[in-house]
């Protein structure tokens, strides 16, 4: 069965779709959008960007245009995917969608003027096109397996986040009350960045305890800072590999649309 043009255009922009259309699209999408983020890397070096000016604004300008192009695909054809049927409510739920945002937000800048304004505004705005590289087809499955991660282990991870708070709270506040005679600390929010950087173990240096019982707290925190933030990532690790090996999951994750969820049977 022929399929009709708007599918064959929805058939190529799904990272879902196995296809060479869609792989040669994803791939021209992907590498346009590496480029983009190295231009607005290299447009901070000055001397670079006044000796390519010209180069650099005309590959923006062909960057912008394609993008436009390609959304406008997008939009049109959106009505022909799972969970966006209907030609108004179907297009509406695509301009809701984060990534169709993000499109906006690096393009609108450019096509309203703003650039004229200010440019390191617009050079900003271009790496939203970054988090498109989350849609492609290589990508999109993993993605998938992570959300389900975090969904099953939510419980551990809302603990870990409330335990981490708790620990950075009282460091803080009883790091202020030690250094009170030393008046080291102005207030318990100035103790708060010594928090931080002691239990993230970076240690800058810029605010240390001095009196004997703030250094002692100050090893303990470190100490605890090490393991406590190591939690979080330990459990979404083991949270991952359950998944990954659990048969079940990956054939959930091929009947979920990658743009917004909607699962539908594998006949569809």
């Amino acid at each position: 069965m022929t399929r009709s043009p708007k599918r064959r255009v929805a058939a190529a922009f799904d990272p879902a779709t196995d296809s060479r259309a869609s792989g040669a699209v994803n791939g021209v999408v992907g590498a346009l959008i590496l480029l983009n983020v190295a231009a607005v890397v290299l447009q901070t070096v000055d001397p670079l960007y006044a000796r390519y000016r010209t180069a650099f604004r005309l590959f923006e300008a062909i960057s912008v245009a394609v993008f436009v192009v390609e959304f406008l695909l997008r939009f049109w054809s959106s009505p022909a995917r799972p969970g966006y049927e209907g030609p108004i409510r179907g297009r509406l739920a695509f301009l809701a969608n984060p990534y169709a945002v993000a499109d906006l937000l690096a393009i609108l800048p450019v096509l309203l003027g703003i650039a004229a304004l200010d440019l390191r505004f617009v050079r900003v705005v271009r790496l939203f096109w970054f988090l498109r590289l989350f849609r492609e087809s290589a990508l999109w499955r993993s993605r998938q397996r992570f959300v389900r991660v975090v969904r099953a282990r939510r419980a551990d991870l809302q603990i870990a986040v409330l335990v981490a708070a708790l620990v950075f709270l009282v460091s803080s506040s009883l790091m202020y009350y030690a250094e009170l005679s030393a008046d080291t600390f102005a207030s318990i929010p100035d103790a708060m960045w010594w928090a931080v950087v002691t239990l993230t173990t970076v240690g800058y240096g810029d605010v240390v305890p001095v009196t004997p019982l703030g250094r002692l707290l100050a090893g303990l925190t470190a100490l605890g800072g090490i393991g406590l933030f190591a939690l979080p990532a330990s459990i979404l690790v083991s949270g991952y590999e359950e998944v990954r090996n659990r048969p079940e999951a990956v054939a959930d994750s091929d009947c979920e649309c990658p743009n917004c969820g909607h699962r539908f049977e594998e006949s569809d």
